[in-house]
């Protein structure tokens, strides 16, 4: 895969503006709507918003 990004930080293969594991075109990023994402990566970033929203309810239950 070859693209271009400011944020991307190359060593570590992170998205420096969203302070995690960069996937191109996932939401917050620079590329969103502007590249065309694969089922592997779709079903990846449904898996990361799935576990998101595991954590916050956890989260709201405890406080």
């Amino acid at each position: 895969m070859t693209f271009a990004c400011k944020h991307h930080e190359f060593e570590t293969d992170t998205c420096r503006r969203l302070k995690c594991d960069c996937i191109m075109g996932r939401r917050g990023c620079v590329l969103e709507g502007r590249v065309t994402l694969t089922e592997d990566v779709k079903k990846k970033l449904q898996e990361i918003e799935k576990d998101r929203s595991v954590s916050k309810s956890s989260v709201s239950d405890t406080a």
